[in-house]
């Protein structure tokens, strides 16, 4: 296994990291964990190297915890750093944020948390917690010896998550990237912010949930095939990744023992730079992807502010992925984050200043069209 230093915080992590969002269940009962494989699968990783282990309190309708404490029990738990994240849907005042934090410490089975992420944060939940008082409960809960580093996971764009960055004095950030969300949230522009002030970089979805594993369009799975280098997708993926030097450790949720396998494996190879071969062989892929955007949003913004609260670039973004990745279930979950197309009043002030000429109003249209519908995903992501 190799190691990197997460940032300011010093720690000298697994460039792999075992993410808990996706164990093995019984039955297709995402709350019915199963414990016996969920064990012997994170067992295994740390006999293998991974010291990062990453759930969250909404993980497996809040049973993720719980598992991973059984998980590091006998001696384990002294051999990793373990990171849980404070729900903030959840919070509606300072004393939730203090209640959280102590039943997370008991369904893990710590005293400590070594890194303790506020979850999902994005414009809103940011404004709620801060007038809240998250910044004196962070403080508090490290000066108790409740957590030891502290940071948060993102899922925004660009500009509030420099505000973010700017705004504590966090140790680490855990950031959405992968060959196809080089510019998507924080993307590659937060990446370097991030380590240019100071803080380990954590990445989440380096699969994309899976998508670039066994989820490839037909054109990109014709590529990776047909490339002199033979490796499995997945290596592709995660060697990409790990060829940036800002980045610390990579989440992987693994849900059977032969990713863990292979992932480690992989993880062996982090420390070797791609080839200028390899690096064309993904941009081949990627220009698979972007061939597919149906709107030519540069997301300069000039558009915006809207007069109505619709956040045009955001809309144009998520409808773009859905059709990128033929995947309108998954771009839906993000888009009912945000303030939706269906609010225009086709004002027509945004198309005065497109420098793109894109009529607007009409794809908005067409955005509300396929997604304002009533199957809306629900539940949180990493």
């Amino acid at each position: 296994m190799n190691y990197r230093i997460l940032g300011k915080t010093g720690e000298k992590v697994s460039v792999l990291g075992f993410g808990c969002m996706r164990l093995p269940v019984i039955g297709g009962d995402m709350k019915n964990i199963n414990i016996s494989e969920t064990t012997r699968m994170i067992r295994y990783a740390i006999d293998h190297g991974v010291n990062y282990i990453d759930t969250a309190f909404i993980y497996h309708g809040c049973k993720s915890e719980e598992a991973v404490a059984q998980a590091l029990r006998d001696g384990y738990r002294e051999k990793v750093f373990l990171a849980t994240k404070l729900p903030v849907w959840n919070v509606n005042n300072y004393e939730d944020m203090e209640r959280l934090l102590d039943k997370q410490l008991s369904n893990l089975e710590t005293e400590c948390i070594d890194f303790y992420l506020v979850h999902s944060l994005n414009r809103s939940y940011w404004a709620k917690l801060v007038g809240l008082g998250l910044f004196d409960f962070l403080r508090s809960a490290k000066d108790k010896g409740k957590v030891k580093h502290l940071g948060f996971s993102f899922h925004d764009d660009y500009d509030v998550f420099q505000k973010i960055v700017d705004s504590f004095p966090w140790s680490f950030c855990q950031i959405q990237y992968n060959y196809l969300d080089e510019n998507f949230q924080a993307g590659k522009k937060g990446l370097e912010y991030a380590a240019k002030s100071g803080l380990g970089v954590v990445i989440m979805e380096p699969l994309r949930g899976g998508s670039l594993a066994n989820g490839l369009t037909p054109q990109a799975k014709e590529i990776i095939e047909q490339a002199p280098m033979k490796k499995d997708p997945a290596e592709w993926a995660l060697r990409w990744v790990w060829n940036h030097s800002e980045v610390g450790v990579v989440l992987s949720g693994m849900t059977e023992m032969n990713h863990v396998i292979a992932n480690v494996q992989y993880a062996e190879q982090s420390e070797v730079s791609l080839t200028p071969e390899e690096k064309d062989v993904i941009s081949s892929v990627q220009r698979t992807y972007l061939d597919k955007r149906q709107i030519s949003c540069t997301a300069c913004k000039y558009c915006m502010p809207c007069p109505s609260g619709v956040d045009i670039p955001q809309c144009f973004e998520y409808y773009n992925r859905a059709h990128m990745m033929e995947n309108v279930k998954a771009a839906r979950f993000w888009y009912n984050r945000i303030s939706k197309a269906s609010n225009c009043t086709e004002c027509g002030q945004c198309e005065t200043h497109c420098p793109q000429n894109i009529p607007i109003k009409d794809k908005l249209k067409e955005v509300a069209g396929l997604f304002e519908t009533d199957d809306a995903i629900q539940s949180p992501a990493g």
